[in-house]
C-alpha cells in the first residue's frame, strides 16, 4: 500500500460514524478568494475571506494577478483554521471550488505566471472567435455543448500564446502548464516548496476537473477527454493542458507549509457546479440559480448530455469517482452583483452593496428606469458579444435610488430570460427555484424574483453553498460523508418568497425590459456574431 492510499484508508477509519472532524473549502471567486471550514452537519464553523484587484488594462479587458490570488488563498486558509482553532489532524480533507474559464498559463519549473489571469468576462478574444469557421463551430457545439465564444478558456489560452513574447515557443517545448485557477491551486498546493527542493515544480500534481474541463471549448463531453481536432482548430499545443480527473477523487496533499500541511485534497468542481451539488440538485429536473459576480441557473438533466435550442449551455454538473458523469443545462449571465459593485465603486451611489437594498426601498418602482448591464456583451440566451450597457427611460423623476431599484430588477429580467429558455428546452415547466450566493441576502431582489418568475424562489440556511458543494465532493472522497442520501438530508431551507404579483403586472414589466435590451445591440465596433446558441 502507497503512502496516499495508506493515509487515505487512515481517514476512512477515522471518519465513520459518529462524525468527528471538518472538511475545509476554497472558494476561489470573481472578486474574493474565501475558505470555510465546515462541520459534519454541513454548518460553518469558521470562515475568512480577502478580495482582490480587479485590473482593467482595456474597455473589455479583465484580468487577475495569479500571485495575489495565491497569496490570499494560504492567508484566508491559515486564518480559517486559527479562527476554528482546529489541529490538522481533525481536517477529513479539502475541496476547492473557483471562478471558472478564468484562464493562467505558468512556467513549470519555476511556477512564474507567463502573464495575468484573463478572466471569465474578458472578450479580448473576440476577433479569435469571429475567426472560427462554421464547420469548426458546428464542431464545437456538437462536442462540447458550447457556443464559441469569449467567455471560454481556450480563446484565452490561444490569445496568450499569440501575443505574449516567447509564451508560444515554450508551450510548444513543454515547459508551460495552463489551467483554470481550480488547476492553479492545487498545482500551488502540491508542489514542494523552495526550500525543500531545488526544482520547486518537483511533484506538483497538474490537474482539473471534469466541470472546469467542460467549459474550455477543448474537452469532448462524451468521452471527457481532450478533443484533438478542438486543440488543434484553436492552435494549442496539448502538452499545456491538465490531466483531467473526478469532481470527487483523492488527488494529492498539501505539500506547502503551513496549518494544512498533509491535508487531502480530494473534491474540485466549478463554482457554478458546486453551488448545484451544494444546493442537493441531485435529481434530473432539479434546477438552482446562484446570484453571485453574474448570474448562473443550472438544471440537473441527468446521466446523458441534453442539447439546447434556446441559447443554454450543455454542461458536465459533477463526476463522483469512477460513476457516469452527471449532466446540467446552464443559463449564464455575465453580469449581476458586479452591477452593484460598479454602482458602489465607479459612482458611489452606495458605501457598501448591502445598502443598495435601502437605497432601492426608498422607492416605490423604478421611476420608468431601466438598466441593461451588458457590460461584457449578452450571454444566455441571447448570446450578443456586440451589445453595451444601456441606462434607458431617464427622466428629471429619476434618482440613484431609481437606478438602483433598476440595477436589481435586471437581474431578476435575466434571470426570467433563462428560465423561459431553460423551460422550452426541456418541456417541462419550472416549478420552484433554489436561490444562492451573495445577493440572496437582499429581501427585495428575491420577492421581486419570485413576482417575475411567477413561482416560489427558496433560499437555503446556508447560503454559501458553492463552498459547501466543494465541502460535500471533497469529503465524500474520504467517507467523511457516507452518499448522496447524506448529503440531501443535509440541505435545509431558511426562507421561501412567494409571488404576490399579478401576470399582467410581470409581464408588463418584463415587456419594458425587452425594449431596454434591444437598445444595446450592435454598440460595439466588432459585428455582431453570426453564431445563433
Amino acid at each position: 500500500m502507497d503512502s496516499l492510499a495508506y493515509q487515505l484508508a487512515g481517514h476512512f477509519a477515522k471518519f465513520t460514524k459518529p462524525h468527528r472532524g471538518y472538511v475545509v473549502a476554497i472558494d476561489q471567486g470573481t472578486t474574493s478568494t474565501r475558505a470555510i471550514i465546515f462541520d459534519a452537519k454541513g454548518d460553518i464553523e469558521a470562515t475568512s475571506q480577502l478580495e482582490h484587484q480587479q485590473i482593467f488594462p482595456q474597455p473589455g479587458w479583465v484580468e487577475h494577478d495569479p500571485m495575489e490570488i495565491l497569496r490570499h488563498t494560504r492567508r484566508v486558509l491559515a486564518d480559517a483554521i486559527a479562527i476554528a482553532d482546529i489541529s490538522t489532524e481533525e481536517i477529513a480533507a479539502l475541496g476547492i471550488t473557483n471562478q471558472r474559464e478564468t484562464t493562467v498559463i505558468w512556467d513549470r519549473k519555476s511556477g512564474q505566471p507567463v502573464y495575468n489571469a484573463i478572466v471569465w468576462q474578458d472578450t479580448r478574444t473576440d476577433k479569435i472567435v469571429a475567426g472560427l469557421d462554421d464547420n469548426i463551430r458546428k464542431v464545437l457545439r456538437e462536442r462540447t455543448g458550447l457556443p464559441a465564444s469569449t467567455y471560454f478558456s481556450g480563446p484565452k489560452i490561444r490569445w496568450i500564446l499569440d501575443n505574449v513574447e516567447g509564451v508560444r515557443e515554450r508551450a510548444e517545448r513543454g515547459e508551460l502548464a495552463f489551467g483554470t485557477m481550480d488547476s492553479w491551486l492545487v498545482w500551488e498546493l502540491t508542489r514542494r516548496s523552495k526550500r525543500a527542493s531545488s526544482s520547486p515544480g518537483k511533484g506538483a500534481k497538474h490537474v482539473t476537473d471534469v466541470t472546469n474541463a467542460s467549459r474550455t471549448m477543448l474537452m469532448d463531453l462524451k468521452t471527457q477527454q481532450w478533443d484533438p481536432e478542438l486543440c488543434e482548430a484553436l492552435d494549442i499545443p496539448m502538452s499545456l493542458l491538465p490531466e483531467i480527473v473526478s469532481s470527487s477523487e483523492v488527488i494529492g496533499t498539501v505539500k506547502r507549509s503551513g496549518p494544512a500541511y498533509g491535508v487531502l485534497i480530494s473534491g474540485i468542481l466549478g463554482d457554478q457546479q458546486a453551488a448545484t451539488f451544494g444546493q442537493a440538485c441531485l435529481q434530473p429536473g432539479e434546477a438552482k440559480n446562484t446570484y453571485g459576480t453574474g448570474n448562473f441557473l443550472l438544471l440537473n438533466t441527468g446521466t446523458e448530455p441534453q442539447t439546447s435550442t434556446h441559447g443554454l449551455l450543455t454542461t458536465v454538473a459533477y463526476r463522483l469517482g469512477s460513476q457516469p458523469a452527471v449532466f446540467a443545462l446552464e443559463g449564464s449571465i455575465a453580469v449581476t452583483g458586479s452591477l452593484i459593485q460598479w454602482l458602489r465603486d465607479n459612482l458611489g451611489f452606495f458605501d457598501r452593496a448591502e445598502d443598495s437594498e435601502t437605497l432601492a426601498a426608498s422607492v416605490e418602482d423604478n421611476g420608468g428606469c431601466y438598466v441593461v448591464p451588458a457590460f461584457s456583451g449578452l450571454l444566455a440566451p441571447r448570446w450578443r458579444p456586440e451589445a453595451r450597457g444601456v441606462v434607458v427611460g431617464l427622466t428629471r423623476y429619476v434618482t440613484k435610488a431609481h437606478i438602483t431599484r433598476a440595477a436589481l430588477e435586471a437581474t431578476a429580467f435575466q434571470t426570467r430570460e433563462v428560465v423561459e429558455a431553460m423551460n422550452a428546452d426541456s418541456g417541462v415547466p419550472l416549478t420552484s427555484l433554489k436561490a444562492d450566493g451573495g445577493m440572496v441576502a437582499n429581501s427585495l431582489l428575491m420577492q421581486f424574483q419570485a413576482d417575475q418568475l411567477g413561482v416560489p424562489v427558496t433560499v437555503p440556511k446556508v447560503s454559501e453553498t458553492t463552498a459547501l458543494g466543494a465541502a460535500f465532493a471533497a469529503g465524500l472522497a474520504v467517507g467523511f460523508y457516507r452518499d448522496l442520501q447524506e448529503i440531501r438530508s443535509l440541505w435545509q431551507e431558511r426562507e421561501t418568497y412567494k409571488p404576490n404579483s399579478t401576470a399582467e403586472e410581470r409581464d408588463a414589466a418584463f415587456q419594458q425590459w425587452n425594449r431596454a435590451v434591444k437598445r444595446t445591440y450592435n454598440w460595439a465596433e466588432e459585428e455582431p456574431s453570426s453564431h445563433n446558441a
